[in-house]
């Protein structure tokens, strides 16, 4: 459980970068160019593990992590890049971490059969009620309710991407690879070689769905799909460049390579709830960055939550 309690400080991190990234690049852009470098860099260092690369690396398997990084990295991160500007990090965290759950567990529960007890169903409502009475957004006046309705869509979208891509289509590959014959590994370094494949996947959707998406905005302009991207001209790498860096060294690199960590022993009805804390240690870093202040009410459901996600790994290492 601690490979999921270290991912949710680097997604975290990766949240509110990538919240800054989106003032100077198009999401869709950005999210593209950190899949280009974040899995460069994972891939030397799974290298640096020689023969052990045999373990997680094998071609029955290969496709279905493409498919999982597509539907994860892909369709998931895009829509959460472009929810990012609407709605802000703590809003866009809260719905594709809390919605994701109930998504996995439920796909989980009617396609691989994985089922949690009873304290952990309770452990996991009670982080989810703690990062609901910690988040819920009070009303603002200075959000327009297009913008509001436009990013909850995508929130969603970001949701399942995240809970189908990220979660139950990975754990549904380590059960089909324990009937292959794959070289055992320890969990992290199983993480980053799984994590390297997922990325490249979200690397060629995120490219071709640019090209595409590129090309229908120059016949049609007003396309409801023209918030995805910038026009030419209008990115500001030089200001976006470290804020890209950030988020993707935090996110595709570090945070799912933990995520994968974590996927490989638990279920995601686990693994989940306890990265939904993710909104509340959001909270600090936008403090630091100037973005919002806490409220009584964010300290007294950061309390729940991680009062949920302490029982949760007393319960599931007691259980495990």
């Amino acid at each position: 459980m601690f490979a999921a309690l270290l991912c949710t400080l680097f997604f975290s991190a990766s949240a509110v970068s990538a919240r800054k990234t989106t003032e100077h690049l198009g999401g869709t852009e950005a999210n593209f160019v950190r899949l280009i470098f974040a899995p460069l860099l994972m891939i030397t260092v799974a290298l640096s593990f020689g023969p052990v690369l045999a373990g997680y690396w094998n071609p029955k398997v290969f496709g279905l992590f493409l498919l999982s990084g597509a539907i994860g990295f892909g369709v998931g991160d895009i829509a959460l890049f472009r929810a990012f500007p609407l709605i802000g990090s703590r809003l866009t965290t809260l719905i594709v971490h809390c919605v994701s759950v109930p998504v996995a567990a439920t796909v989980e529960y009617f396609w691989l059969g994985t089922t949690m007890t009873a304290l952990q169903i309770l452990c996991a409502v009670i982080i989810l009620g703690g990062v609901a009475v910690a988040l819920a957004p009070k009303e603002n006046p200075k959000l327009e309710k297009q913008d509001l309705i436009k990013g909850i869509g995508w929130g969603l979208i970001a949701a399942l991407g995240q809970g189908f891509g990220a979660g139950v289509l990975s754990r549904y590959i380590y059960k089909f690879a324990e009937t292959t014959e794959m070289l055992p590994l320890d969990g992290f370094h199983a993480g980053i070689i799984v994590a390297v494949q997922r990325m490249i996947g979200g690397m060629i959707f995120s490219g071709i769905f640019l090209l595409l998406l590129r090309s229908l905005l120059k016949t049609y302009p007003e396309s409801p799909l023209a918030g995805l991207t910038r026009a030419e001209g209008n990115n500001n790498w030089r200001k976006g460049a470290p804020w890209l860096l950030a988020t993707g060294l935090a996110g595709p690199a570090l945070g799912v390579t933990c995520y994968q960590w974590a996927l490989l022993s638990n279920s995601t009805g686990v693994v989940l709830p306890i990265v939904a804390i993710t909104p509340l240690v959001v909270i600090p870093m936008s403090i630091a960055l100037k973005e919002e202040k806490p409220t009584l009410r964010s300290l007294i459901g950061g309390v729940i939550a991680v009062g949920g996600v302490v029982g949760m790994v007393l319960i599931t290492q007691n259980t495990g």
